[in-house]
């Protein structure tokens, strides 16, 4: 699968993004991406007015799953109908897209429609962008890295408390598949009485749900707060925090540690070539790995370490300076506009 790397064009190229005009739920990631884009890339958000009349020289796809599902039977039955004929605009149009690989495939399985849908949009895209160089695309094409970019411009001028000694912080989106339960049987396994952990993030699972809730009322060292909170609230909560746990069960590639790291706090994640990667890129002391399953020991040992002296004031995240990453996303559309003129996948 080869790697490229596209020359600037003078001309102005309009991007059509895949997310609608952002609001304050927003995922920061996608806002300061539009915001690091240079003057002659024209950025469009998405509506399915836009997506199926209006002229645009590239579709910049985050999550494909999202464009077939809606909140009802009805409203995914429309949706599905509004994808398949949104590929088939861009098929008999040429436009190319380009795919941003935030995961190889949805966290949460759909329906046979759905999921031929999503193969028709893996043979549609014309190139990748994967965040993090181990990742193999689902599909063949050309294949760009650019890393997730940071989180301390966004954060930058919102109050951090100090890290407080023993406490130990999940959050983000609480969904199965992030192994909320398994952190809480393995803090179920410390013994002492200083540790605490805190759980932090919208959930729409019941199941996951119950557990957290069972748990806060067994054990008065939990905490939850399983709702949306808004970046104040959030940095609040990221800072006060010893410790932050991520014990994924599928990891690819995580925003959320990301911005752990980018306020400045350590991060526990399972072994494998993604936090092995991060761990050599941000310098020693600021990730920690285990092997599963998490046990109350990995847990102590990762906080004992968090407290020690073995890493630098910050970690490096030099490398995801938004300015960079947002040319480099630039050069990726010109890349896959001239595939498209020239008769390669559109």
């Amino acid at each position: 699968m080869p790697i490229v790397t596209a020359a600037g064009h003078p001309d102005r190229l309009v991007v059509l993004e895949s997310f609608p005009e952002p609001r304050s739920t927003t995922n920061p990631y996608l806002v300061q991406l539009m915001r690091s884009l240079p003057a002659d890339v024209q950025v469009m958000t998405f509506t399915w007015r836009r997506a199926l009349t209006a002229s645009y020289d590239v579709f910049h796809v985050h999550w494909p799953e999202i464009l077939p599902r809606g909140t009802t039977r009805a409203r995914t039955a429309a949706r599905r109908l509004l994808t398949a004929a949104l590929l088939l605009r861009l098929t008999v149009r040429q436009t190319p897209m380009v795919r941003t690989l935030h995961n190889t495939g949805p966290h949460e399985p759909g329906g046979r429609l759905e999921r031929a849908l999503l193969r028709w949009c893996d043979r549609r895209t014309t190139l990748w962008i994967r965040l993090t160089p181990s990742t193999v695309a689902p599909s063949d094409g050309p294949v760009v890295t650019i890393p997730h970019g940071h989180y301390r411009d966004w954060f930058a001028d919102l109050p951090l408390a100090p890290a407080e000694p023993g406490r130990i912080l999940f959050f983000g989106l609480v969904r199965p598949y992030k192994g909320v339960e398994d952190l809480l049987d393995a803090f179920a396994e410390v013994p002492d009485g200083i540790s605490r952990l805190r759980l932090v993030g919208r959930t729409t699972d019941d199941s996951v749900r119950e557990r957290v809730e069972r748990a806060v009322l067994a054990d008065p060292r939990i905490g939850a707060r399983l709702e949306y909170v808004g970046d104040a609230e959030l940095a609040d909560e990221i800072s006060r925090a010893a410790l932050v746990v991520l014990p994924y069960r599928r990891l690819h590639n995580s925003g959320a540690a990301i911005l752990a790291l980018s306020l400045g706090r350590p991060v526990l994640l399972p072994s494998g070539s993604t936090a092995e990667e991060l761990a050599a890129e941000v310098g020693p002391g600021w990730v920690e790995t285990f092997t599963p399953p998490l046990t109350g020991a990995t847990l102590t040992s990762a906080l004992a370490h968090s407290a020690g002296p073995d890493r630098a004031a910050a970690p490096d995240l030099s490398g995801r300076e938004w300015p960079a990453g947002g040319s480099a996303h630039a050069a990726a559309f010109r890349t896959a506009a001239a595939l498209a003129r020239r008769g390669g996948r559109r």
